[in-house]
């Protein structure tokens, strides 16, 4: 498994959840990291964005309660998930995309996070 994600789970709305993804180190050279997210019966979304110069990107509808960050020692991004809604359900997938070769890119296989009302 080349991203392995984790910290998936069920939590009441207005909690928190912290989920990693750690990338293999067979993986060089990672310029984006992100995360998407998929809800049952919808398409999947983009969440946000970590660039290699930390720079961070965040679809409206998590804005101001999530945090995406990078730890390139360590070949993972994290996304801290607060505040979080019932709409906020759904599994939530990595992905990273390389300079060199430039833009390979490479998924996770989904953690999945539920949010009771």
């Amino acid at each position: 498994v080349q991203l392995q994600a984790s910290g998936g789970g069920l939590v009441q709305a207005g909690g928190s959840l912290r989920l990693s993804c750690a990338a293999s180190r067979s993986i060089f050279s990672i310029n984006n990291m992100k995360w998407y997210r998929q809800a049952p019966g919808k398409q999947r979304e983009w969440v946000g964005t970590v660039t290699s110069g930390d720079s961070t990107n965040y679809a409206d509808s998590v804005k101001g309660r999530f945090t995406i960050s990078r730890d390139n020692a360590k070949n993972t991004v994290y996304l801290q998930m607060n505040s979080l809604k019932p709409e906020d359900t759904a599994v939530y997938y990595c992905y990273v995309d390389t300079a060199i070769p430039r833009f390979k890119t490479y998924w996770g296989q989904g953690t999945e996070v539920t949010v009771s009302s």
